[in-house]
């Protein structure tokens, strides 16, 4: 029979390996899942893993999708390593959405080109708003982070369709629920002409490195680390457990609403009621398919980013429905889930003979001395 036996101390190898043994055994029940939809499952497998990346374009596709996704995922890691649990980025995506909205709606036909940075900073703005009224009900009357957020997360998206079906929506839409359409002056900067991809790439890789240095070369980064992982040590060493609330989720918020920024601004270039896409929430298992370390981030955010785009794919192309997105995703967290028990312990075989308990020793022994008696 098969057993659990604890390990000794948490297995490196394992940590590394466990994102990769999640995806292939998720792999495996895509395939039994297209098998059972009656699809070809190489073609279905095609869509998710080889479409994404056949072309210049289908990478900077790819990109645009992973954006986002990687930088709300290193303001995630942050809350996370601290052991505040951040879970309502999508609202705090919103919101940063809708403060780049108003600054790119005020633009004129003088307006220059300078905009796009009040654009993106009122995003920052915005999520860090969002997730501030977390850490203020948190701090003062203890609240619990988890509901608060997520709680936050359907007040945006009413906020957000308040004012695209009120005061923002176009009056020349034909009554279609959108703001007007920004000026091609608050657009955020393409890379290359005929793609989507932007600067927002760029931004994201450079904040990669950013918070690398920050978590793991700062005092500052150091103290929220500890904070999570030891918080009785944190208190004896004199760190603020309040700051360390403030500073994780004000980051994580302004990461959320500076994606947000770059998503209204730049591939929307507008305001709808699909600004929200689940990425705040897919956000979450990106950050921990990427272990929480900036550099994993971005290995999972592609992967994350080649679910998206392989569902759109396998939806118009193969007929199948638009939710097989999420559940690839939800596979992917659940099995990562399940295959993060190996870190802390081992399967190991047991052929134990079956054997008698002391007691039921002694009862058989009575009976035998009984028989030969009579």
């Amino acid at each position: 029979m098969l057993k659990l036996e604890a390990r000794p101390q948490p297995s490196k190898v394992m940590s590394i390996a466990s994102p990769l043994l999640a995806l292939a055994i998720t792999v495996l029940i895509g395939v039994a899942l297209f098998m059972m939809l009656g699809k070809d499952p190489l073609r279905g497998l095609q869509m998710f893993f080889v479409e994404p990346l056949k072309s210049g374009y289908a990478l900077s596709e790819l990109a645009v999708k992973a954006t986002p996704l990687l930088l709300i995922a290193l303001g995630l890691a942050v809350c996370f390593r601290s052991n505040v649990w951040n879970i309502g980025a999508e609202g705090q995506f919103i919101l940063g959405a809708l403060f780049s909205g108003w600054v790119a709606m005020q633009a004129g036909p003088e307006t220059g080109r300078w905009i796009v940075i009040p654009i993106l900073l009122a995003g920052v703005v915005g999520g860090m708003l969002w997730a501030g009224i977390v850490a203020l009900l948190r701090d003062r009357f203890n609240a619990n982070e988890i509901l608060v957020s997520l709680m936050l997360v359907y007040v945006a998206e009413f906020v957000l369709g308040y004012l695209i079906y009120g005061p923002w929506k176009d009056p020349a839409g034909y009554n279609f629920p959108q703001t007007i359409t920004f000026l091609a002056v608050t657009k955020i900067p393409r890379l290359f002409d005929g793609m989507r991809l932007n600067i927002g790439v760029l931004i994201a890789v450079a904040s990669v490195a950013v918070f690398w240095v920050f978590l793991f070369r700062t005092y500052r980064g150091f103290q929220l680390q500890v904070g999570g992982l030891a918080p009785a040590a944190a208190k004896y060493a004199g760190f603020s457990s309040r700051a360390a609330l403030w500073i994780a989720l004000l980051i994580s918020g302004g990461m959320a609403g500076l994606a947000g920024g770059l998503e209204a601004a730049g591939p929307l270039g507008q305001l709808t009621p699909y600004v929200p896409a689940g990425y705040g929430f897919a956000a979450i298992i990106v950050a921990y398919v990427g272990r929480l370390h900036p550099v994993g981030i971005v290995f999972s955010a592609i992967l994350m980013s080649m679910f998206y785009i392989g569902g759109e794919l396998a939806q118009s192309r193969l007929g199948l429905p638009k939710s097989l997105t999420g559940v690839f995703q939800g596979l992917l967290l659940f099995t990562l889930l399940a295959c993060d028990t190996l870190i802390h312990y081992r399967v190991r075989w047991s052929s134990r003979a079956p054997s008698l308990s002391g007691s039921a020793a002694h009862l058989n022994a009575a009976a035998l001395k009984t028989g030969k008696g009579a």
